[in-house]
């Protein structure tokens, strides 16, 4: 094994595995899935040795970084003093933190400008007129987001309205509270149907509850749509958030990559590599055409919480206050299509999350999605998705990877 010799970058041989420290703290989704990219890079082209600080112990106890001799660092919590100890030991560092770069270390983070723009065009093919977007003021991430929203909105012709706050970097119960009150009061000084983005999730969370709790119904007058796709947080809402997946595993991945330049002494083109987001991901929250008809809008709400539980139109008629033939021929004029091709929209909209985010067989699937035979929903889904349950779900698992 070649020596190191003190204060020189070392540039490692076949024969010797780099020891890379990772700095995440995996309580944070994105974090897992940055990590998930790292070791898929490192299963395919180079092995390492990895120290998952998973408490990012590091960023300030200058001592992990002393420990032993680390050949790279990849850091999602890089503070100025993690900066500097890597400078002094010569230590290659990659940062994939979402915030101002600093001088001379390569970073790698989420296109916002793009994520606004996703955000933007999602409610636009919705038919919504009126925008808003709810942000952060102090956070420049949040400001590249509101930024690529408001100009795809510009671009075809539309205008937003803005709410912007200070976060305090932590979120409580007591501000949480506070920001509630305040969204709930420029909520109301909004024109309905309104499609609102937030900056990101835990954002677009507050503005769910803050809708809820001045009687304004969520998707119907106020669709959210946060931003992260954090799994967790999107599942808690009622109903379900849509968000603009970012492509964490994809920064991690590139984040290896690049780590394993700087390791061999090739120095970085791109200090400040910004990763294209993935999707909206669709859920309850933002899932409606913007419509003023309060027939349809009481319809399309009444579906979306039922559509499951193997409803008719009948009881979607009852619930809109309308009879069968009067709602049917105002969801033909607004929609294009019947209350029962909306039920099976919706239906086979759930089917596709299940297949995505779960491993359930079809037959629990075909159960939580209302239909009493697998096989009819099977029918369904090919029908309207254009290929079955199992293929979709093997084609989304093999894009994920990539």
């Amino acid at each position: 094994m070649r020596a190191c010799v003190p204060g020189r970058r070392f540039a490692p041989s076949l024969s010797v595995r780099p020891q890379v420290l990772l700095i995440f703290l995996t309580r944070f989704e994105e974090c897992t899935a940055m990590i998930k990219g790292i070791a898929h890079f490192e299963r395919t082209n180079q092995l390492w040795t990895a120290f998952l600080d998973d408490e990012a112990r590091a960023e300030t106890d200058p001592r992990w970084l002393r420990s032993k001799k680390w050949h790279g660092v990849i850091s999602r919590h890089t503070t100025p003093a993690l900066v500097k100890s890597c400078a002094e030991l010569k230590i290659p560092l990659v940062d994939v933190n979402d915030t101002p770069p600093f001088a001379g270390v390569p970073k790698i983070r989420p296109d916002n400008v793009a994520m606004g723009h996703l955000g933007a065009e999602h409610f636009i093919e919705r038919g919504f007129r009126h925008f808003g977007y709810c942000g952060f003021s102090n956070e420049e991430w949040a400001k590249e987001r509101r930024s690529g929203f408001v100009e795809a909105l510009g671009l075809a012709g539309h205008t937003c309205e803005l709410l912007e706050v200070n976060y305090p970097g932590d979120l409580t119960p007591f501000w949480d509270v506070e920001q509630t009150e305040t969204i709930a009061a420029w909520l109301q000084s909004l024109p309905q149907p309104v499609g609102v983005m937030a900056s990101n999730d835990m954002q677009a969370l507050q503005v769910i509850s803050a809708a809820q709790s001045i009687g304004l119904l969520v998707p119907e007058e106020v669709a959210v749509l946060g931003a992260n796709n954090d799994l967790i947080r999107c599942e808690l809402a009622y109903p379900p958030l849509s968000s603009v997946a970012a492509n964490p595993f994809q920064s991690g991945y590139q984040a290896a990559q690049l780590l394993t330049e700087m390791m061999a002494g090739r120095k970085p083109k791109d200090l400040d590599r910004r990763i294209e987001p993935v999707a909206v991901v669709t859920r309850p929250s933002t899932d409606v055409l913007a419509i003023e008809d309060k027939n349809i809008a009481a319809a399309l709400g009444f579906i979306r919480q039922r559509a499951c539980q193997g409803i008719i139109v009948d009881e979607v008629a009852k619930h809109a206050f309308a009879s069968r033939s009067q709602l049917e021929k105002k969801f033909r004029r607004h929609l294009g299509h019947s209350p029962q091709a909306e039920i099976r929209r919706v239906q086979v909209a759930k089917i596709r999350q299940l297949l995505i985010e779960t491993d359930f067989p079809l037959k629990r699937i075909a159960e939580l999605t209302g239909f009493e035979h697998v096989e009819y929903m099977c029918v369904v889904f090919k029908r309207l998705a254009g290929s079955s349950p199992g293929e979709y779900r093997r084609r989304t698992k093999a894009k994920s990877i990539q």
